[in-house]
């Protein structure tokens, strides 16, 4: 592993530090080949290269098949076409009723405050959304107010992105107090990469702002496999659990990362051990430039019915899909789907 000292580093400098360039990359990883090089330049044009350095770390020198690796380096196969494989495969334009609100789920929406992200996931279901033309300012917040009190089985929103926690605290704090103004609100979601990719985001200004909400706050983070969890981010993901703050995780089943009931019980596991739950297990969802990660309906029924002999039930993510238009996620398990 790189010798990266992520920990002693501020996390606006590890974000503002961010490795976009597709040869940076490959040579810290060691991995020169100009195959790998030229197919991440062409993909990276259609959509960038971003990872944290403190990520980076993680990743084995010297291995082009490496897991994380895999999530966010360009590949040349993003720019082949797959009909059934679009650029808005959750119906997002249709869910969005007013700038920065996603309203898809009856008693909850997100609400996507920035289009930046720490690190560009190549399967993203985003990675075609038109943030700029989404992204709500503060006079907006009187129009998403009404909205909440005009639709009365709201009492949840979830802050989405990009990812909300490259906001500074402030603006987070603006927002939350903002919402807790709304007395049928009453839970709070946070949805994030953000502290698996750069842990140290997780600071006590953070946690305090989260204490000291009105709302009851779940943080929802997102990891697709154990070799994201190294000891220091488990602690810092234990500071959130320490606080009485509910964290779950959120995976999605990718070819060639974790297609596999080994590697997906030892994530369990893992999150199990920084005190956060498996919460959902996602089927990729079709978003063009993904379909490289795809795994067809057999494989992912194998590999689930292997995981549920491997772990207690408390530790089974649900294996879900997400379907345009559908008033919930669909759960899958035991049919061709």
């Amino acid at each position: 592993m790189i010798n990266y000292l992520y920990q002693e580093q501020n996390w606006k400098t590890q974000l503002s530090d961010l490795i976009t360039d597709p040869k940076e990359l490959l040579q810290q990883l060691e991995l020169s080949t100009d195959q790998l090089l030229s197919g991440a330049i062409l993909a990276s044009e259609q959509f960038k290269l971003r990872v944290p350095r403190a990520f980076v770390a993680k990743m084995n020198v010297g291995d082009a098949l490496d897991p994380l690796l895999l999530q966010v380096l360009p590949h040349h196969l993003e720019l082949e076409d797959h009909p059934e494989f679009v650029t808005d495969p959750l119906g997002e334009k249709e869910a969005n009723q007013l700038p920065g609100v996603l309203h898809k789920y009856q008693s909850r929406f997100l609400l996507t405050l920035t289009g930046a992200c720490a690190v560009h996931c190549r399967y993203c279901f985003r990675r075609h959304f038109p943030y700029q033309e989404n992204l709500p300012k503060n006079n907006d917040w009187d129009n998403i107010r009404d909205y909440i009190e005009q639709n009365p089985q709201i009492n949840e929103i979830i802050l989405s992105g990009g990812d909300p926690l490259t906001l500074t605290n402030a603006k987070l704090e603006l927002w939350i107090k903002r919402l807790e103004s709304v007395p049928q609100v009453k839970f709070l979601r946070i949805h994030t990469r953000v502290p698996i990719v750069t842990p140290s985001r997780i600071d006590d200004e953070f946690i305090t702002l989260l204490k000291n909400c009105r709302l009851q706050c779940i943080v929802v983070v997102h990891s697709n496999h154990a070799k994201e969890l190294d000891p220091y981010t488990i602690d810092q993901l234990k500071n959130l659990t320490k606080h009485q703050i509910t964290v779950l995780n959120q995976a999605v089943f990718l070819k060639g990362v974790n297609d596999c009931a080994e590697i997906l019980a030892d994530l369990s596991y893992r999150l199990f051990e920084a005190n956060v739950m498996p919460y959902y297990l996602h089927v990729l969802d079709k978003v063009k430039g993904a379909q490289h990660f795809d795994l067809d309906s057999a494989q992912i029924n194998q590999i689930y019915t292997e995981l549920l002999a491997k772990l207690p039930g408390y530790l089974v993510p649900k294996l879900v899909r997400e379907i345009a238009g559908e008033k919930n996620k669909t759960p899958l398990y035991g049919e061709t789907f």
